[in-house]
């Protein structure tokens, strides 16, 4: 069973839920939950308003009941739910394989509990990292139509790796874009490695961008482990699994054990073909599964950087062929660490977005295009009236921090609108793009709030 809520900074993740792309509102999932760590007898105050907004959609029952969770302190109010990944598979469940006694929990069921204890334990361990999706808390679900179900509260994230690719057209992303997810995603690697631990399950649909704080986080660390001390007999996925995982994958189906034990550079493994497949914009599963690339992974490589059909400049694109290379030996212990990789002079190049990553990656800053004519910039008057029109029109879906509108180079004519949170923003976009402003059909992206703190408005955007 899996149901979730979603509709703010906030998501629920519990045994066996499944995946889906859009908020699903069910009335198996409700408030009341047992007292494992409650704060004085109740909710943490800044989570309070999850429960009241879920208590809301699922029938009012009381959402502080008997409050559970291990609470992060400072954690931003969470305002809604939203569903994860497909269930844990391949977990050793704890305990010998004894008879049961009558009513006792069936063997799936001890395989679900056993595998959100283990996650539990990981996004606690991990706590903190800011590439590291955020666990707010814990508590048990006592509607489930299929009896108690334990639940993890995690931070809402927006987009995922997957979705991006799925608009890229085949064409692939944007050097930016590839190089902040890069450095996202082994940021978080080089944490979770330090603290011993193993994702074992990186792939797009695990990759999600965070509209709050402007970068990429991990999520889902169901099949994670302790390196030197793997519990779980098949790790990652079909067209992301290192040769080494593969092997040991097929030796346990056929029941025997691998003297080859998977390490952490199962992870940069995976990483390297997700930034390839962003870099081609291709699924290459069935690519990295051929005898040819097998033979010779470096030669297919070279191939999809050479291709006439990715756009990309020239000197940039060795750089990152170079570090994907060296994710992607066959030998476990020639493959950079994540550490090492993040040394690579790929992350020195300055990249400017694609006005594409603009529009998928949403931040607190929208910038209005096609809305003011030189001329209006020149005259005063007329630059004041519809400075505060446009201030007008844009405090109706949220308060406005600060506005800007450039008169000279760089970004002259541009409207930037901060707003205060990430959700605002998002429906100002939704709501002004294509509206008609002074005769002038307007644009809406949005723009990184870092770049737009600093004062720097990128000149040209490809």
């Amino acid at each position: 069973m899996g149901a979730a809520l979603g509709s703010g900074k906030a998501l629920l993740k519990s045994e066996g839920m499944q995946s889906c792309t859009e908020p699903v509102f069910s009335a198996e999932v409700s408030m009341p939950c047992d007292n494992d760590h409650a704060v004085n007898g109740h909710l943490h105050p800044q989570i309070q308003g999850v429960w009241d907004r879920a208590s809301g959609v699922l029938g009012g029952r009381d959402p502080t009941g008997a409050p559970a969770g291990v609470w992060a302190e400072g954690v931003r109010a969470p305002a809604g739910l939203r569903p994860l990944e497909p269930p844990v598979t391949g977990l050793r469940a704890p305990g010998p394989g004894a008879a049961r006694r009558p009513g006792a929990r069936p063997p799936a069921a001890d395989c679900a509990e056993y595998g959100f204890r283990k996650e539990r334990a990981a996004l606690e361990q991990l706590r903190g990292h800011r590439n590291i999706v955020t666990l707010y808390g814990v508590f048990t679900n006592h509607y489930s139509a299929n009896g108690p179900s334990r639940c993890l509260l995690l931070e809402l994230l927006d987009i995922s790796v997957s979705e991006l690719l799925l608009h890229s057209s085949n064409q692939g992303c944007s050097m930016w874009m590839i190089q902040h997810c890069a450095r996202d995603v082994l940021e978080a690697l080089a944490f979770l490695h330090h603290k011993g631990y193993v994702h074992a399950d990186l792939k797009p649909r695990n990759i999600l961008w965070s509209a709050e704080e402007e970068c990429f986080k991990l999520i889902d660390f169901g099949l994670s482990f302790k390196e030197g001390n793997q519990d779980v007999k098949y790790i990652q996925t079909d067209g992301y699994r290192a040769p080494e995982a593969e092997l040991q994958n097929c030796l346990a189906q056929a029941g025997l054990q691998s003297e080859t034990e998977c390490t952490s550079a199962v992870d940069l493994w995976s990483l390297g073909i997700v930034l390839l497949e962003m870099f081609s914009g291709m699924k290459l599963k069935h690519t990295v599964q051929s005898q040819e690339w097998k033979t010779n992974s470096s030669a297919i490589i070279d191939r999809i950087f050479a291709s006439e059909g990715v756009v990309n400049s020239a000197i940039p694109a060795y750089h990152l062929r170079d570090l994907i290379k060296s994710m992607l030996h066959c030998d476990q212990g020639k493959r950079a660490s994540a550490e090492k990789a993040l040394c690579s002079p790929f992350f020195s190049i300055p990249f400017a977005p694609h006005i594409e990553d603009l529009v998928m990656l949403p931040t607190p800053v929208l910038r209005l295009l096609n809305v003011l004519s030189d001329a209006s910039l020149q005259c005063e008057e007329e630059y004041e009236d519809i400075l505060e029109d446009i201030r007008e029109e844009c405090q109706k879906y949220g308060p406005v921090v600060s506005l800007l509108i450039p008169k000279e180079n760089p970004g002259k004519g541009q409207v930037f609108v901060e707003y205060a949170n990430a959700g605002d923003s998002k429906a100002a976009q939704k709501m002004l793009t294509g509206k008609i402003f002074d005769g002038k059909f307007v644009v809406a992206t949005f723009y990184p709030l870092s770049a737009y703190k600093r004062g720097y408005l990128y000149q040209n955007l490809l």
